[in-house]
């Protein structure tokens, strides 16, 4: 929304693929990018009480917990790049001032995010990586390419709009990681 894009923590590098979103989606509403050299720097920012929401990875946003530099005005935390415990959900969600916290997956041969969910408060389960984003398909598969059932173990396949056709320079690498969507009813 609107309010959570008013004020976003910038701490990634340009090439990263997030900084398209913590630059382009506050940008796009009328916001405000708030550029810090990491997000370990956020409590020592000068405009850290115009920060609304923090996207960064679990291990930083817990040693802003700990040390207490979250500032009151962040409202959203987006995790992504490294598990989320449920241990750390419940610690972000004691801060009164946080309304939302969202788990979030994607690798790098697909956009920013390929999965999410918002990790309610009053959550007693380890977080997961939610549901496809629109646009993204998700399936969880055997080694034979059929769908598992829920809760059956199989690998994560990603397709959509997002996803990279292949890797640059790499067509043995690309064979073997970009495979064709068996479940598309358009070829390839």
């Amino acid at each position: 929304s609107r309010e959570q894009l008013s004020g976003v923590l910038a701490a990634t590098s340009l090439n990263f693929d997030l900084s398209v979103f913590v630059l382009f989606a506050p940008l796009s509403c009328g916001g405000a990018v708030i550029v810090a050299e990491n997000a370990l720097a956020l409590p020592t920012l000068e405009a850290r009480d115009e920060v609304t929401l923090v996207n960064t990875v679990p291990s930083a946003m817990a040693e802003l917990v700990r040390g207490q530099g979250v500032p009151v005005s962040v409202r959203t935390v987006n995790l992504a790049g490294e598990p989320l415990t449920g241990a750390l959900a419940r610690l972000i969600h004691e801060l009164p001032h946080v309304d939302a916290l969202y788990n979030l997956y994607g690798p790098t041969e697909d956009t920013t995010y390929s999965t999410y969910v918002r990790v309610s408060r009053d959550s007693q389960r380890e977080p997961t990586i939610g549901k496809p984003l629109a646009g993204t398909q998700g399936y969880v598969l055997d080694a034979s390419m059929h769908l598992v059932p829920v809760g059956v173990p199989g690998e994560l396949y990603l397709g959509g709009a997002g996803l990279a056709r292949g890797y640059l320079y790499r067509p043995e690498l690309a064979a073997e990681r970009f495979v064709p969507n068996p479940f598309s009813p358009t070829p390839g």
